[in-house]
């Protein structure tokens, strides 16, 4: 049976994620509060797990989702050095930001939170990967700040954007990087029980008549 998905995330990166493998989804917002000094105070493992499971179970509970719903909650961030890199937010923080990257390389994390409001079970998990980045040139970092892109992602870079020349090669899942990890979201599908088929139409006699 189909279940209806729920991303609590308004990220574009996720979203689209999602929609290339065909999962039909509704995005409900969490709200959650990112800079609780009870949640930045964590490692940042544990940090992005503890804020996709809050995302998950503040959406389940504000929100009508419905008693066949999985509700999915995520959250990135990167680690350089053992310090959490999150959005830089300003331009100043950007620069600097690439400037201390540049020639090295650092961890994001993905946390994940799925919860099955059919049987009432929910299913977490991290995915982590080891960045590379090339060394830029002064120019290169601000005309890359400029774009406006990396003020509001984790870590201050996109795998799948602007930042993409300036990343040399990755260990680990792609999609992780980007903000949801499909492989780590497929294994939570199955530890619940379910089958990929659930929640994607790819690949269904529908699709394949289409």
């Amino acid at each position: 049976m189909t279940r209806r998905i729920i991303l609590a995330s308004a990220s574009p990166s996720r979203k689209r994620l999602l929609e290339s493998v065909q999962i039909n989804f509704d995005v409900l917002v969490s709200g959650v509060d990112e800079e609780n000094p009870e949640i930045t105070k964590l490692s940042p493992s544990e940090m992005v797990l503890a804020l996709a499971i809050m995302k998950a179970h503040t959406v389940k509970s504000n929100h009508d989702c419905g008693s066949n719903a999985l509700i999915i909650g995520c959250d990135s961030t990167f680690e350089f050095e053992g310090q959490s890199l999150g959005k830089p937010g300003t331009r100043e923080n950007a620069i600097a930001r690439a400037h201390k990257l540049s020639g090295k390389s650092g961890l994001l994390h993905t946390g994940h939170c799925v919860i099955d409001t059919a049987q009432e079970i929910e299913v977490s998990d991290i995915s982590t990967a080891r960045v590379h980045f090339a060394k830029m040139t002064d120019e290169e970092i601000e005309n890359y700040v400029d774009s406006g892109e990396p003020l509001n992602v984790a870590g201050g870079f996109t795998l799948d954007g602007l930042s993409a020349p300036f990343i040399t090669h990755i260990e680990g899942d792609p999609s992780g990087i980007i903000g949801l990890s499909l492989p780590t979201l497929r294994k939570a599908i199955l530890n619940l029980g379910l089958s990929w088929s659930d929640v994607s139409s790819a690949g269904s006699k529908e699709q394949v008549l289409a």
